[in-house]
């Protein structure tokens, strides 16, 4: 197997800040907004906990070189009001510069839960945090404690997951083995909620729960249960099998999609279809992109 270039240098570095150079005009108007203003009051508070994401340039005439910033506009900007003279950033070593803020989201759970313990690691009490971020202090808390009973496996197949709070809640009523069997088919089924989640722990046998199940009541009996057992075992071999022979499958789909785009590249064949076949055509170009969807999630997987 080819060695995997890794995205980000390992080390963070502090850069002045007249040496990032943005990618895109700030917009004064964001200054008066909530989201720029918790940015403000967390960096005057607490600190950078969140490095900045940058690429180098060429080194200019002088042996100056400058950095282009791929994510973390206010808080570059935030940083110069408060008189800043440099920033935390990692730095890309993807000559692409915005491969990486294309992919930028809002934080979820995991990395959240992260931001909030490098910040009590440094001393910084719950109130304050909480006072800074405008929520109430019970939220810190559980953000702090958001993987605990959590196998380490499953918090790092989540941590690039947006992911309900309540899942976790619901995972931790699993052994560790069960637990990453759950998350598994939830990312074959993309369904992170947390409906799923109650269904598979109540097809879950009792030896795989941290407490024994209680006597089911109402609708659910004994034979109920074990049927959703039996269901939820041939939907994971299912999946696993799906799994085992997915590469090969979307080999098989892209050389086919591959066949496909070189016939239409001849102009009589694709309008002979346009003419006579035109729902087949539309149909034959949806799947091709799903195809394309399909091999470009997977290559990031």
């Amino acid at each position: 197997m080819g060695h995997v270039k890794q995205a980000f240098e390992q080390h963070v570095v502090a850069i002045p800040l007249t040496r990032i150079l943005p990618t895109r005009q700030f917009d004064k108007a964001v200054q008066g907004s909530k989201k720029y203003a918790s940015i403000l009051s967390s960096i005057r508070e607490l600190g950078m906990i969140e490095p900045l994401a940058v690429h180098p340039q060429p080194v200019a005439a002088g042996g100056v070189s400058s950095y282009i910033l791929l994510d973390g506009h206010l808080r570059l900007e935030a940083l110069k009001e408060l008189g800043g003279v440099d920033a935390l950033c990692l730095i890309s070593t993807d000559d692409e510069g915005f491969t990486y803020n294309r992919q930028i989201n809002r934080l979820t759970p995991i990395q959240e839960h992260k931001m909030i313990m490098a910040a009590l690691k440094k001393g910084i009490e719950p109130a304050r945090i909480a006072r800074v971020l405008g929520v109430n202090v019970d939220r810190i808390r559980q953000r702090q404690n958001l993987l605990n009973g959590i196998a380490p496996e499953v918090a790092e197949m989540l941590k690039v997951r947006m992911i309900a709070h309540e899942v976790f809640r619901v995972l931790r009523k699993m052994k560790p083995m069960r637990q990453i069997e759950t998350v598994e088919m939830m990312i074959s089924a993309n369904c992170f909620t947390q409906n799923y989640a109650q269904m598979v722990l109540a097809a879950t046998r009792p030896e795989m729960l941290v407490e024994e199940k209680k006597r089911p009541t109402g609708d659910a009996n004994a034979l109920d249960i074990a049927r959703m057992e039996r269901e939820m075992e041939n939907l994971q071999h299912d999946y696993k099998q799906v799994e085992d022979t997915l590469g090969e499958t979307m080999l098989v789909l892209v050389v086919a999609k591959g066949y496909l785009l070189r016939i239409l590249r001849n102009e009589a064949i694709a309008g002979y279809l346009q003419r006579h076949h035109a729902d087949l055509l539309e149909e034959l170009l949806s799947i091709m992109e799903a195809v394309s969807s399909d091999a470009r999630h997977l290559e990031r997987e």
